[in-house]
């Protein structure tokens, strides 16, 4: 389960409502939000940088709270998850919307309106394997993957068999490639990554050296939106800075999301496109298709 923080009670007064009165008398609101992040990197450094300030939350509902009318709560309650929700480091939030002094005309204790969103980033991960079982591997990380909470996998591709590329003398490599969404930031998506290879016996000694499983985080966010995360500071770079040019992730990406497009530098290139341009200059020959394959058994 994610970490959570949870701000409650936060209260103000707003013109919301259905009614004619409601539109010019302020009434009471009161908020509670509860926002997922992964709270580890805070907890580590001690410094607020890493980690989601409530009280700029609490400043953002109040904000939203005393601004423009709105006929539903339904509607402030969604205002109000979104704005939360646009916090980086903010994985999903739930966010109660209570009008304990509603006109109703009964007695009651309170209404509210909760509601829920999470981000849904489109993600690329490149899987390879070439020591002890790598069939066997790749698939395990596909279903190890699939397992993380927040994490939604959409389509896996064939497998291709590549000649290594660098490093030391090495047998070939199993290579596929996986694309879907998750509400998890580009660290904690990764770090869960690297303790599934760590799962899988994954020592990092040589660089490009044989491994029984390297999991590669390719993109984060979709660039043709203009929604990718674009950063590299020294502990986390993305999109992957050699990806462009690596047949053995553009070729199964390719075909596991023929629409797919990659960030190079300034540009919003379709991989096909880099695809063909690996073809043309004769680098495709050390991957090799073997075939559609089932992860999940």
């Amino acid at each position: 389960m994610s970490d959570r923080i949870v701000l409650t009670g936060v209260e103000a007064l707003g013109t919301h409502g259905v009614l004619a009165s409601e539109h010019d008398t302020p009434q009471r609101f009161v908020i509670d939000v509860t926002m997922e992040a992964d709270l580890r990197p805070a907890g580590r450094s001690d410094d607020l940088a890493d980690t989601v300030s409530y009280a700029e939350v609490a400043d953002e509902v109040v904000h939203i709270l005393t601004g423009p009318h709105v006929d539903l709560v339904e509607t402030l309650a969604g205002r109000i998850a979104d704005a939360v929700l646009a916090f980086p480091g903010v994985e999903a939030v739930e966010v109660a919307v209570h009008k304990p002094d509603a006109p109703i005309s009964h007695p009651f204790a309170d209404v509210a309106v909760t509601v829920r969103r999470e981000h849904a980033h489109r993600v690329v991960i490149a899987l390879g394997a070439n020591e002890g079982d790598p069939r066997r591997a790749l698939a395990s990380a596909v279903r190890a993957v699939a397992a993380i909470e927040g994490m939604h996998v959409e389509g896996v591709s064939d497998l291709f068999e590549t000649d290594p590329v660098g490093g030391p003398h090495q047998p070939m490599y199993l290579n596929a490639v996986l694309v879907g969404r998750t509400r998890l930031t580009p660290r904690s998506l990764l770090e869960r990554l690297h303790r599934i290879e760590a799962d899988h016996g994954r020592v990092r000694q040589v660089r490009w050296g044989a491994r029984t499983l390297d999991l590669d985080l390719v993109q984060h966010g979709d660039p043709g939106r203009g929604e990718d995360v674009v950063v590299d500071d020294g502990t986390l770079v993305l999109p992957h800075p050699r990806a462009h040019e690596r047949a053995f992730v553009l070729v199964p990406w390719a075909q596991v999301d023929p629409q797919a497009r990659l960030r190079v530098g300034d540009e919003v290139i379709p991989v096909v496109d880099l695809v063909a341009g690996l073809d043309a200059e004769g680098h495709l020959t050390g991957v090799r298709a073997i075939g559609a394959w089932d992860p999940g058994r």
